[in-house]
């Protein structure tokens, strides 16, 4: 049996925030039409959301960054802006979830270890540091940081 949550899932996104808001309001005397399992489901599926985006822009700037550092000669004003960007919506996630810093901190050596595997494909780097990332996260978000 199909459901609307499998059948068209932003009506449903609509129609259980709807519910949601008239039950918070005390004029949804029950929680009939509230599909909790599946409103559960949504909202770990945001969280860890969340955390594949911190994982993917810490790779991104630690790829740019190994760039910068090992290809003097090709470094660029697009470089710069890439890892700006990168930078701004990472610190714009942790001003949106606090509780998301640590967790960077805690992922940031493997996202150094992609952000090198990545750098070395595309640029056809060798001999690059080991996978210990050399930075601190708080070298990584600063946007005055360019590593020598």
């Amino acid at each position: 049996m199909s459901t609307l949550y499998d059948s068209d899932f932003l009506q449903w996104t609509e129609q259980q925030t709807e519910l949601l808001r008239r039950r918070a309001a005390g004029e949804l005397p029950n929680d009939e039409g509230l599909d909790w399992l599946n409103l559960a489901e949504e909202i770990q599926s945001v969280g860890a959301s969340e955390k594949r985006e911190v994982r993917s822009r810490l790779m991104r700037i630690c790829q740019h960054l190994l760039k910068w550092k090992y290809q003097p000669e090709r470094q660029s004003r697009s470089w710069e802006a890439s890892l700006y960007v990168h930078r701004r919506d990472l610190q714009g996630l942790f001003e949106d979830s606090p509780s998301l810093r640590p967790f960077a901190e805690q992922v940031l050596p493997s996202a150094f270890a992609n952000g090198r595997q990545a750098a070395e494909r595309e640029a056809g780097l060798l001999n690059l540091p080991d996978n210990l990332c050399p930075w601190s996260l708080d070298q990584i978000l600063s946007v005055d940081f360019l590593p020598d």
